[in-house]
């Protein structure tokens, strides 16, 4: 039987995971315990389980000013990647075959939006529905352990989708790979959908692999006390 607190754990775990997903915490900012705590009215203990419970999840990692969004090496996003290609296609095309009126209509309503974001060069929005349109599909998919290890994976990469986003050449060609796979959904194709997703997961890692390249290098250039200075405690 859950008690208060820990329903708080979890409304304060689902909610920061909501805005990791969103990329809605940069790389440079800094979760406090004391300071989500005062922001959901709270002692510091269930902020601070909360916390951890994305750190053991691999969204957040500690460190000595508070906890930070986990950054992947140009390593980590290879091997990631390949375990994504793995996974990922065949549950989209189980969701695929499964779908039902309420998913297809919950897919188009995000494509729609992802669509407009792009013309109204609205970032945050596109990200959020594009979240959408992720969990969307999801919903679909019938083994809850394998739906929830795709989530997990995909949202480790929140500290690279931000600037991915921001160069909107890289933006048009995503969003021309997740409209061919919409229109496999739309059309009960599994084995289409699947041969989409996979080609949009080389795609998406080569667009990953080229940010993250280029933000080692701008760190490299970055002096100290200017590092320093970009870091922001979040509440």
């Amino acid at each position: 039987m859950q008690t208060p607190s820990d329903n708080l754990v979890e409304t304060i775990y689902a909610d920061l995971r909501l805005k990791l997903q969103r990329s809605e915490v940069s790389p440079s900012d800094r979760l406090v315990d004391t300071g989500i705590a005062a922001r959901y009215g709270t002692s510091r203990m269930p902020a601070r389980e909360a916390l951890l419970r994305l750190v053991a999840e691999g969204y957040l990692v500690g460190t000595t000013r508070g906890f930070a969004v986990r950054e992947l090496s140009v390593e980590d996003i290879a091997g990631l990647f390949e375990v994504r290609r793995q996974l990922e296609p065949r549950a989209a095309a189980s969701a695929a075959r499964d779908m039902t009126p309420e998913v297809e209509a919950e897919l188009t309503d995000a494509m729609t939006r992802i669509h407009d974001a792009l013309q109204q060069g609205d970032i945050p929005v596109l990200l959020g529905a594009n979240v959408d349109f992720r969990n969307a599909w999801l919903k679909a998919v019938g083994n809850p352990h394998m739906a929830a290890t795709v989530a997990r994976f995909m949202n480790y990469f929140q500290s690279v989708r931000l600037d991915t986003f921001a160069d909107v050449e890289t933006v048009k060609h995503y969003i021309t790979g997740l409209s061919r796979i919409h229109e496999a959904f739309l059309a009960r194709d599994p084995l289409l959908v699947e041969e989409r997703m996979t080609l949009f997961m080389f795609a998406a890692e080569e667009a990953f692999l080229a940010v993250r390249r280029r933000q080692l290098e701008d760190f490299k250039t970055q002096r100290p006390s200017r590092r320093k200075n970009k870091r922001r405690a979040v509440s």
